[in-house]
């Protein structure tokens, strides 16, 4: 099927002036991501505690419609108990590598029954603006830093050495999934909520600071369809 501009999300790639077109790709968000995996299942018996189903797999791998990927400063919801939260993004188009930051914005309410479907109930907004990667393993991902912030407040705040590395992870997606060489487009964890409850909002500020300096944001207003 030949995919038309409409269809296409596109990226800029920081300090090349390159653009990336991304139209079909497996697109997932990958959950319980921690390194340390005592702390995980920690986590998974405390959201047992309130009725949130554990998952079948650590890390769990859930499914997302590539048409829900949005660069847009407006993120229409269904539903105001939502929340977003700061995550990495890894992407990969035409066997290249790229890092972005994105949010995994999701239905609190729904995540009680089912988390796959409280993830895909809601848009996924990404920065437009990504760091080609050239080698994962020199990389240095611990360095990284990432901030969020809701409605002018502080949520989030962290290095990203608490999750697990894209080469951990990216070898997991392969022996679960299968490696067709395939668009990929991967949420790879979250950080712990600064004062440990989610909070709907309308306007999300999300921050992933590079070794180097230099840093991927984005912005995007909730506006709620819903009651």
């Amino acid at each position: 099927m030949t995919e038309t501009i409409s269809d296409l999300i596109e990226f800029d790639v920081l300090g090349t002036g390159d653009t990336v077109r991304l139209g079909t790709a497996r697109t997932l968000v990958a959950g319980y991501t921690g390194r340390d995996e005592a702390a995980v299942r920690h986590h998974i018996d405390e959201l047992a505690a309130i009725g949130v189903a554990p998952p079948s797999q650590v890390p769990m791998l859930y499914r997302v419609d590539r048409a829900t990927i949005t660069t847009a400063a407006s993120t229409p919801i269904r539903s105001r108990h939502t929340s977003g939260e700061v995550e990495p993004v890894l992407l990969r188009h035409r066997g290249r590598y790229y890092l972005g930051v994105g949010s995994d914005h999701t239905d609190r309410r729904l995540e009680t029954v089912d988390i796959g479907d409280s993830k895909r109930a809601c848009p996924k907004p990404v920065g437009s603006t990504v760091v080609e990667i050239d080698d994962w393993n020199s990389f240095d991902w611990d360095a990284c830093h990432a901030r969020s912030w809701v409605d002018g407040k502080p949520y989030q705040d962290g290095t990203l050495a608490a999750l697990r590395t894209p080469v951990d992870l990216l070898g997991i997606i392969t022996d679960r999934l299968g490696d067709e060489g395939q668009d990929l487009i991967c949420f790879a964890g979250t950080l712990p909520l600064i004062d440990g409850e989610f909070t709907p909002g309308a306007r999300w500020e999300i921050e992933l600071g590079l070794p180097d300096g230099r840093s991927l944001t984005h912005t995007y207003d909730t506006t709620c369809e819903g009651v």
